[in-house]
């Protein structure tokens, strides 16, 4: 049977989530902006859904935008801050996702400063650095809740006092962490968080900005003053409504999934532990209950990556958005892990759906892979 185990790239999409969305897409609709009947309706579905998301990251309905996905949501806070200050400087951690780090990067043709925030060995920010290389010409800080590669969980609280001491804003990408991971974001100190919802069980084309309505955030697309002024255009309702309602299933049942995956986790490390020479990423630093990145010595990821595909079984390499790329992943090259054994990193994420037998099928299948590999290269040596 097919195994699908990259969840940190999507998920599917929960029925409950679908039933909720059918009627916008066939029986009920409107323009969320027209004053009629069919309209207010719209509106109401639109508002019901910022007010589950709100209520799951603990932030108030009106600090939500909707967007089209954490990617817009992302280049929405970099370019939309950047857009109300004149150029300065602007800290970006060593494994945010591309979303983060490209249009942070295209701030510098405007005269922006981008620093890099370094990650220690254990995958998290280097406090002492970010200490160290902010300053009161820092505008904005972005470091992610959780990391879509490793799972590690990062010290979002003690980033925002330094961010704060420094009197720059800090946003922190929260995609990988709803869901799975408590989000608070009165108590994170973060004033700008964003959110993916096909990363919960939502579907495609919903995203989020979190915003603490003291931060001047410049809308980058015109035609309406749709989302508060911030995001023109007619909203996704279905997928809106969508993002909801796995918001809020996200919310009553995160400690039930939490429990469970950590106990496929755990499973699954256990099993992976008895292949030789097996390295699992960051596995002494708190990370995503669903998350584990592992090397192994000796062995192409990619290769791997593409023998499990023929067993029927979908993992990755890292961040789905870069899997194009024949280079180490930054992340683990910002960790400092060898470039050689970077290039065998496997990430298999899974989900509420995962079940036991599924890692068993991974693991054996994994298993067999490797030692066929091994085997081959020894005879390539020895010949």
């Amino acid at each position: 049977m097919p195994v699908y185990l990259d969840n940190n790239a999507t998920t599917q999409l929960d029925p409950r989530v679908l039933d909720a969305m059918d009627p916008y897409l066939l029986s009920v609709y409107g323009n969320g902006s027209s004053l009629h009947r069919y309209g207010r309706l719209i509106r109401s579905a639109i508002e019901q859904a910022r007010e589950q998301l709100a209520a799951a990251v603990k932030a108030h309905p009106d600090q939500i935008v909707f967007t089209s996905g954490g990617t817009e949501a992302n280049n929405l806070v970099l370019k939309g801050v950047a857009a109300h200050s004149v150029p300065a400087k602007m800290l970006v951690s060593a494994i945010e996702h591309t979303s983060v780090r490209e249009p942070a990067l295209a701030l510098r043709k405007d005269g922006w400063i981008i620093g890099d925030v370094p990650v220690l060995n254990s995958g998290l920010v280097d406090l002492a650095a970010l200490s160290a290389r902010i300053d009161t010409d820092t505008r904005l800080v972005s470091v992610m809740l959780a990391n879509n590669e490793t799972g590690a969980i990062q010290p979002v609280q003690q980033v925002a006092e330094i961010s704060r001491r420094a009197g720059a804003v800090l946003h922190s990408d929260a995609s990988q962490a709803l869901g799975k991971y408590p989000v608070d974001f009165a108590a994170s100190g973060a004033q700008i968080m964003t959110f993916s919802a096909h990363k919960l069980h939502g579907p495609l084309g919903a995203g989020a900005v979190v915003i603490d309505r003291s931060v001047l955030l410049q809308a980058q697309q015109r035609g309406g003053k749709h989302e508060f002024g911030l995001r023109a255009g007619t909203e996704n309702v279905a997928a809106i409504v969508g993002f909801g309602m796995a918001a809020y299933l996200a919310t009553i049942e995160l400690s039930e999934r939490r429990r469970y995956m950590q106990q496929l986790r755990d499973q699954l490390e256990n099993e992976l532990r008895r292949i030789p020479e097996v390295c699992i990423f960051a596995e002494q630093t708190e990370r995503l209950p669903n998350t584990t990145q592992f090397g192994l010595h000796g062995c192409h990821g990619e290769t791997l990556l593409l023998k499990l595909d023929r067993a029927g079984i979908a993992v990755s390499s890292g961040s789905a958005c870069h899997s194009d790329v024949r280079e180490p992943s930054h992340v683990l090259v910002a960790m400092d892990v060898e470039p050689e054994l970077a290039m065998t990193a496997i990430r298999v994420s899974l989900s509420k759906q995962t079940t036991v037998a599924e890692i068993k099928q991974f693991v054996d299948a994994l298993t067999a892979i490797v030692g066929e590999f091994r085997k081959t290269s020894v005879r390539a040596v020895n010949a």
